[in-house]
C-alpha cells in the first residue's frame, strides 16, 4: 500500500466551506448585477500571459510578486491584475471595439506576496474601467461614484463614504509651492494623518520642506466643510498653477454630476488626503469606506489615469476604474461578523420518502425544477429522524414529505422547519407556494 499525503492547502489561498460559497457568489452575482445595470460589458482575459506582456508595466515589488514560469520555449506568467490584461485587450482589438469602451471583469488574479490574515496570493477582483479613444470625459468618473454607491447599496449596505479628490489638485499644489521634486515623501507623511495626527505630520514635513511651504500644507489638508465650503476653500488658496485650476473644475464638474446621478450627500464626500496610486492616477481618484467599520480600510478605490496602453501603442487612451477585492472584502466581513454565512444550501426544498420510494421522490423533484424551484432530494436509506436531521444541518426551510398516504392521494406535505408548520397540497399548488 502507498504512504498517504496529506491534503493540505497551500497558504494564501482561499478555500470555503458550501454555506460560505454560497454567501461569497452571491456577493459576487450582485456585483455582477450592478456593474451590468450600467451597461458595462463583460470580459474574460486569461489567467496565464506572455510574461512579456505583463512585465512591460510591473516593477519594484509587483515584479518580485509575479508567479513567473517556462513552458517549453514560453515565458509565461500569471496575471496580478485585471488592468494590464485590459491594456493588452483594448490594443490587440481595437479597431473592433466600439469608443468609450465600458468592461467588468470578475476573476482571480495572483501575487506572491507573503501572505496575512485576509490578504491572498489567489484572490477575486471586481473591476469595471470606461477607456476613451483620445479622450474621455469627466462625467464618466462622477458615473462610476454612482456605480459605488448602488453597488454597495445592493450589497445591504447604506451607512458608507465614497471619498473623491483630484490628483491634478494635489500635483498642481505641489508645483506651486516649488516642492514637486518631494512629492513622494509629502504624500507618504499626509497619509499618516488619521494615525499620527496633523501636529506629527507638521514636525515630518518640516524635515522634508521649508516651514511656510508646510504651513500651506496642512492648511490645505485641513480644509472641512461641506463638499461646496472644500470646494469654495480651494477657490480662495494662492495657488497659481494651471494643474491646480483644472483640478479644482474637473473636481467640482464631478460633485455636480455625482448629484445628477443621484447619489446621496451623506454618501460621498470631497478628502483632499487621499492621495493613492502616485505613479498611476493623474485625475479623480476614489476610496470607499464603510462609516461603521472604518478599521476594515478601503473595500473600493481606483481613479482616473491618462494613457492605459503606453507600452503596447502610440494611441493615447485615458480611462477611469475602479475594484473590488472582493476575496478580501469577504474575508473582513465574515471575520467581523457582519454579514452571516447560515445557508448550508442552495436549494428551496428537500424531498425525503418516509418508506424510501425514490421514485415518487424523483418525479416530484422534476417537476418542481421545471418550474424553476431549486429541489434536493435525499436518496439514502436511512430513518426519518435522520433525513429530517440532514435538513437542519442544511437549514433548508422546506421540506416536503412523501409517504404512503401521499402517494395514494396524490399530495404532498410540506413542512416549513423554521415554524414547524406542515400543509398538505397537490403538487401543482406546491408550485406557487414556493414561488412567493
Amino acid at each position: 500500500m502507498s504512504e498517504q499525503i496529506k491534503p493540505k492547502t497551500l497558504p494564501g489561498f482561499m478555500e470555503l466551506m458550501p454555506n460560505e460559497q454560497i454567501l461569497f457568489n452571491k456577493m459576487r452575482e450582485t456585483i455582477k448585477n450592478s456593474y451590468e445595470s450600467y451597461g458595462f460589458l463583460p470580459l474574460d482575459t486569461p489567467i496565464i500571459e506572455d510574461a512579456n506582456i505583463l512585465l512591460a508595466k510591473a516593477g519594484g515589488e509587483t515584479e518580485k510578486q509575479i508567479y513567473r514560469f517556462n513552458k517549453g520555449e514560453n515565458d509565461l506568467a500569471l496575471r496580478f491584475d485585471l488592468t494590464v490584461p485590459l491594456a493588452k485587450y483594448v490594443t490587440e482589438y481595437y479597431d473592433k471595439l466600439s469608443f468609450p469602451f465600458k468592461r467588468y471583469q470578475i476573476g482571480k488574479v495572483y501575487r506572491g506576496e507573503k501572505p496575512q490574515r485576509g490578504r491572498y496570493r489567489e484572490f477575486y477582483q471586481c473591476d469595471i474601467d470606461i477607456i476613451g479613444d483620445g479622450e474621455l470625459s469627466v462625467v464618466n468618473d462622477a458615473e462610476l461614484a454612482s456605480v459605488i454607491y448602488k453597488t454597495f447599496l445592493n450589497l445591504g449596505f447604506d451607512d458608507f463614504t465614497i471619498c473623491i479628490n483630484n490628483r491634478k489638485i494635489l500635483n498642481g499644489l505641489f508645483q506651486g509651492l516649488g516642492v514637486k521634486e518631494n512629492s513622494v515623501e509629502i504624500l507618504r507623511v499626509i497619509d499618516k494623518i488619521d494615525k499620527i495626527g496633523p501636529d506629527k505630520v507638521r514636525k515630518e514635513l518640516c524635515e522634508e520642506i521649508p516651514e511656510d511651504k508646510v504651513d500651506t500644507i496642512i492648511n490645505f489638508i485641513s480644509i472641512t466643510g461641506t463638499n461646496d465650503e472644500k470646494i469654495e476653500a480651494l477657490e480662495k488658496m494662492d495657488i497659481s498653477n494651471e494643474i491646480w485650476n483644472e483640478g479644482i473644475a474637473d473636481l467640482k464638474e464631478v460633485v455636480k454630476f455625482i448629484r445628477i446621478f443621484m447619489v446621496p450627500e451623506d454618501n460621498f464626500k470631497i478628502d483632499l488626503t487621499i492621495a493613492r496610486g502616485l505613479d498611476y492616477y493623474t485625475g479623480t481618484v476614489y476610496e470607499t469606506f464603510l462609516n461603521k467599520y472604518r478599521n476594515l480600510g478601503s473595500v473600493c478605490s481606483g481613479g482616473r489615469y491618462d494613457n492605459l496602453t503606453e507600452y503596447y501603442s502610440t494611441r493615447k487612451m485615458p480611462g477611469v476604474g475602479i475594484s473590488i477585492g472582493l476575496s478580501r472584502l469577504f474575508f473582513q466581513l465574515t471575520d467581523n461578523n457582519i454579514i452571516s454565512t447560515e445557508n448550508q444550501s442552495i436549494a428551496d426544498v428537500l424531498v425525503i420518502s418516509m418508506d424510501n420510494n425514490y421514485e415518487e421522490c424523483a418525479k416530484v423533484a422534476s417537476y418542481l425544477r421545471e418550474n424553476g424551484i431549486k429541489v434536493q432530494v435525499d436518496f439514502e436509506n436511512k430513518k426519518i429522524a435522520k433525513k429530517f436531521k440532514y435538513a437542519d444541518k442544511l437549514n433548508v426551510k422546506y421540506v416536503i414529505v412523501l409517504g404512503e398516504e401521499e402517494i395514494k392521494n396524490n399530495v404532498i406535505t410540506i413542512k416549513n422547519m423554521t415554524t414547524g408548520e406542515q400543509n398538505t397540497t397537490t403538487l401543482e399548488n406546491s408550485v406557487k407556494f414556493f414561488q412567493k
